[in-house]
């Protein structure tokens, strides 16, 4: 017998989950992700028809279009219940133009996958929605048109292979300028004062106040000479404390996450990158089996730069706050947190699907990153609707000649959602102070000075980075993940330690499109760009407008750098081992490397030795860098015959080389 109604999404875990929901009534089947783009090898839009796009079947979704076209002529109805975003939006309505034009095909939206969520959305089937499509369509024509003209344009001008992209290129730009922050940052030195302290004649324990200025104006101490002289100074002031006061400070709970703080609070807490935070939360969004009847989503929709919450959500939570904390822990009224400017508010943050569903209870479902991620979900979640944290505050002025020392301390004196949500900054406290009073005097058990050096601008993080994104208004919560991943990919970027380090490559790159395309590279340029396309979406701008205004003045810089750009390749005094032609340095995807110059007629080419010999016993060889699947590492010059690598250079870090000259 066939089956009454065919749902189409885009994973086999999204269709078990589903499938076990809907019942033996709903055929449920995946496409697989995108399966119509524009072509690969060509343009595929029509520019001067205005901006229309030439859509082809991706290689290798050919059978799934087909399972998907027999699979809808055996049912009544078919229903496309793809993500609830642009992405979404447009994979669902490319399928039906393909294949179900002839078929009544209903749109199906959810944001979390539970069988309540689930069912009511098949109740309120809709049409599909035209503005989001064209905000799809805008977008992927914006970096067709931008990565089709730019990808040539350096592959003849620095390297084969290489690529450019509307958005990545913008993120490149802000890495590479922080590099150059750092490459450029010159140490200062600096001095602090601290006087150990206690109350004469107690058994109270000292404290310690720190020296911060003189005759009331801001203190700044450059040299040792100077410290000292202060210190001598002090030696002979009497410590009278001046000032002491108290008062109780809240801290309120963060909001919910959005696609961007669970990134960045995944890089800070569990040390996650982005793409891998996203391929998990995908995970529990889509569905785990946890010994229930159906399958079911842990968490709600993972691309979202929203912090609504759906009341029904905000009750529960509330129960499970009063039923397991008390009252003391349950505000009054929830609380309402607000949103950014261009936040799609019809989405929720993202939660966990039942707050009922605690870590302790569905631990044994999870693999280890599976559970971690989904506790600091929840625990996110529920204490954002839970009472502030109160401390008391203790700070004291203490006065030593025209010296002005102070003291600080903090004392929790409720827990609040720190009870769920614990902070690291409050592990750390100094020890309280002890109670003072205003003119008492001091004893002055030893004086503290040390030497600083300021710091330079740190390198971003996976986290650092999201956070500068979304302030800047470069990409959309789904793209996050992308840029960063892409730009390992190209090799414009590679990770030491979970930072994002600009590799020569990268930064030739960057240097080159800021030159001809300072538009392009703009990060207010880029940021308007986005705004124009969430306007497309709302239906107040024209796709076509946006498209034109871009095009114009894109193209004029592309004309100009296509006749002034010059190619990158350097002359050098090495020769040729084949021919005896002078060898040049040229750009390639694995960064620079010596070729001759009589190419392509002499094909040869050698990596740049690092200068370093090969720490290998009996070895002559020196090391170079190369680059895997993995990222890049150091390797013989003699390979094969010496097959030693290391991730790092012996000079920089001789303990990571293992024993034998091989990396785990």
């Amino acid at each position: 017998m066939a089956e009454k109604s065919l749902v189409i999404v885009e994973s086999p875990t999204k269709a078990k989950t589903i499938s076990r929901i809907l019942g033996k009534n709903y055929q449920v089947l995946a496409s697989m992700g995108h399966v119509i783009d524009l072509p690969e090898k060509t343009l595929g839009v029509d520019i001067p028809r205005g901006f229309i796009p030439s859509y082809n079947v991706l290689p290798g979704k050919k059978k799934i279009l087909n399972q998907l076209k027999k699979s809808a002529s055996d049912v009544e109805k078919v229903y496309i219940a793809t993500d609830p975003d642009r992405e979404g939006e447009a994979i669902g309505w490319h399928i039906k133009e393909e294949i179900l034009k002839d078929k009544d095909v209903k749109r199906v939206t959810f944001h979390q996958i539970t069988s309540e969520a689930v069912r009511e959305a098949f109740t309120h089937p809709r049409d599909f929605d035209s503005k989001m499509v064209e905000a799809q369509i805008a977008r992927r024509i914006l970096d067709r048109i931008v990565g089709y003209y730019l990808s040539p344009l350096l592959w003849k001008k620095v390297a084969r292979g290489l690529s450019a992209g509307r958005v990545q290129s913008v993120a490149l730009r802000l890495i590479v300028e922080r590099e150059k922050l750092i490459q450029a940052f010159i140490p200062q030195q600096y001095w602090q004062i601290e006087a150990r302290l206690k109350k004469k004649e107690t058994d109270e324990k000292d404290f310690i106040a720190k020296l911060e200025k003189k005759n009331s104006e801001k203190l700044e101490i450059k040299t040792k000479d100077q410290a000292l002289a202060i210190c001598e100074e002090l030696e002979k002031c009497q410590f009278i404390v001046q000032e002491v006061k108290y008062q109780e400070k809240n801290r309120y709970p963060e909001p919910p996450f959005t696609t961007s703080t669970l990134q960045q609070e995944a890089f800070n807490k569990l040390r996650f990158n982005a793409v891998k935070t996203m391929l998990i939360a995908q995970q529990l969004y889509e569905g785990i089996d946890i010994a229930e009847e159906t399958p079911i989503g842990l968490i709600t929709y993972m691309r979202t730069d929203s912090t609504n919450l759906a009341p029904e959500a905000v009750e529960e939570a509330r129960k499970f706050i009063l039923d397991n904390y008390g009252i003391n822990y349950l505000p009054e009224e929830p609380p309402v947190y607000k949103n950014k400017k261009f936040a799609q508010e019809a989405h929720e943050a993202i939660r966990p699907t039942r707050p009922t569903l605690t870590p302790d209870k569905v631990r044994k479902y999870l693999n280890d990153d599976q559970y971690r991620l989904y506790e600091l979900i929840y625990r996110r979640f529920m204490a954002s609707q839970m009472r502030p944290a109160r401390f008391k505050q203790t700070s004291v002025e203490i006065k030593a000649g025209d010296y002005l020392f102070y003291g600080t301390a903090s004392e929790l004196i409720f827990d609040g959602f720190l009870r769920i949500y614990p902070q690291s900054e409050d592990t750390n406290k100094r020890p309280p102070l002890p109670l003072l009073e205003e003119g008492e005097v001091l004893q002055l058990l030893e004086l503290l000075p040390s030497e600083h050096f300021t710091k330079p601008p740190a390198r971003f993080s996976d986290s650092s980075l999201v956070k500068v994104l979304e302030e800047e208004g470069i990409g959309r919560p789904s793209t996050y993940a992308p840029i960063i991943s892409t730009l390992i990919q190209r090799g414009y970027v590679h990770r030491v330690k979970g930072y994002l380090h600009p590799t020569e490559l990268g930064m030739k790159v960057t240097e080159m499109l800021i030159h001809f395309f300072p538009e392009i590279m703009d990060v207010k340029f880029t940021a308007a760009m986005e705004e124009e396309l969430d306007a497309i979406e709302e239906g107040t701008l024209d796709r076509l407008k946006v498209l034109n205004d871009f095009y114009a003045p894109f193209k004029a810089s592309f004309d100009f750098a296509a006749q002034n750009m010059q190619k990158e390749v350097v002359l050098t005094q090495q020769i040729c081992e084949k021919c005896g032609r002078p060898l040049v340095i040229k750009w390639g995807k694995k960064g620079k490397f010596l070729s001759c110059s009589g190419f392509p007629e002499c094909k040869f080419s050698k990596s740049i030795s690092t200068g370093i010999k090969c720490p290998q016993p009996g070895c002559n060889g020196q090391l170079v860098q190369r680059r895997s699947p993995k990222g890049y590492f150091y390797g013989c010059s003699q390979y094969p015959k010496c097959t030693y690598i290391t991730k790092n250079l012996p000079e920089e870090n001789p303990d990571l080389a293992t024993k034998d000259g091989q990396v785990s």
